[in-house]
């Protein structure tokens, strides 16, 4: 058998939204287990994300420090945002979220890896992109607010992000995930074994 994750779809008999938000909501469904009994599962409903893992030439990644109010710490992070639009093709949501927080632009991407952040009791589904040949966008900078408003950028070797990431000093878990990916790949097979930027998405379909 193939070490490969598959689509299953148990039953489920009622479903209730005790709380609906701006961009997310919670979601609790009555599952149908095989031997027949039922549970009730409680989660977060998402719209889904992207991130972009960008490697200047000196295979340095930009990074953002950005407060995160849930968790009580500022944060090192890679950018990324979430996927607004239904059916939003992500590869174009991530050459915003890249011009938006950080002013920058790409000419070369592909699909670094695709993850669920915490599939136990969310259904965010998250794109992360490697994004090369980078440079400075064109135009006026996007006018930020509230917690992005007070970011910090800067750009940092890969092989301390790793180091980081291993010592448990960086937490967040595109940063983590996406750095630890692009050290396999770079040790591996190469860039050039990546998927295509406009790989299918089952997790969530896009518009071509």
């Amino acid at each position: 058998m193939p070490i490969q994750d598959t689509p299953e779809e148990w039953p489920v008999t009622a479903t209730t939204t005790p709380f609906t938000g701006n961009k997310t909501s919670v979601r609790t469904d009555e599952v149908e287990m095989p031997d027949g009994s039922r549970v009730k599962r409680d989660y977060q409903v998402h719209p889904g994300s992207v991130a972009v893992l960008a490697l200047d030439r000196d295979d340095r990644v930009l990074v953002l420090r950005q407060y995160r109010h849930p968790v009580r710490q500022r944060l090192w992070e890679i950018p990324a945002g979430l996927l607004d639009i239904p059916g939003e093709n992500p590869l174009h949501a991530a050459q915003r979220e890249l011009y938006e927080e950080a002013h920058v632009k790409a000419e070369d991407w592909r699909v670094l890896i695709d993850l669920y952040t915490s599939p136990g009791g969310c259904d965010e589904a998250v794109r992360i992109f490697l994004a090369r040949e980078i440079s400075v966008a064109e135009g006026e900078r996007f006018e930020v607010s509230e917690e992005e408003a007070d970011m910090e950028l800067a750009r940092v070797p890969l092989e301390e992000l790793v180091r980081g990431a291993l010592a448990g000093e960086l937490h967040n878990n595109c940063l983590v995930t996406g750095a630890l990916a692009l050290r396999s790949v770079l040790s591996g097979d190469g860039i050039d074994a990546l998927r295509p930027a406009d790989a299918s998405w089952p997790a969530r379909p896009f518009d071509a």
